[in-house]
């Protein structure tokens, strides 16, 4: 990569770094960081992106949503942390979050725990459930469906 770009070439080479995956605010300012340019022509930069559509934090933030929730199998929490980190507001977090149907997120929670209960290799019984518990809880699923699977799936398998 070249040290200095025109204007015209950063343009073009973060309309591509647009075009090709959504991206949010913070990650196209910090790659226009690192093409060496300064706070006017970032400012600059990012009005164009964002009058030409290349950029757009609500589209961002539905299609994160709905991507983490699908091929990674987040959940909510996990999601909504994830957002925040990257400096998404909490309106356009909320909206993201109506990307993900009640049906779907617990089609995924329960298709999931079903899946991993049966993969964690542990004869103790608290140990086996701390092992499930902590694992769902990471993928940022809520206390109380984890806690209420957990109990469906004890006595089931018993």
């Amino acid at each position: 990569m070249k040290d200095v770009f025109s204007l015209k070439e950063a343009i073009q080479k973060i309309e591509y770094f647009c075009s090709y995956q959504e991206r949010c605010h913070d990650e196209v300012v910090a790659k226009l960081r690192t093409m060496k340019m300064d706070s006017d022509e970032i400012d600059q930069i990012m009005a164009h992106l964002i009058a030409e559509n290349f950029l757009s934090e609500e589209r961002f933030a539905c299609s994160f949503a709905r991507g983490k929730h699908r091929i990674k199998h987040w959940g909510k929490i996990r999601i909504v942390n994830e957002l925040k980190f990257k400096k998404i507001s909490q309106t356009l977090i909320n909206i993201a979050l109506k990307e993900i149907t009640p049906e779907e997120y617990l089609e995924t929670f329960h298709a999931l725990a079903e899946r991993h209960w049966d993969t964690v290799r542990e004869t103790n019984a608290i140990k086996k459930r701390k092992k499930f518990c902590d694992y769902m809880l990471r993928r940022g699923f809520e206390s109380n469906l984890v806690y209420d699977k957990v109990k469906e799936l004890e006595i089931s398998g018993q």
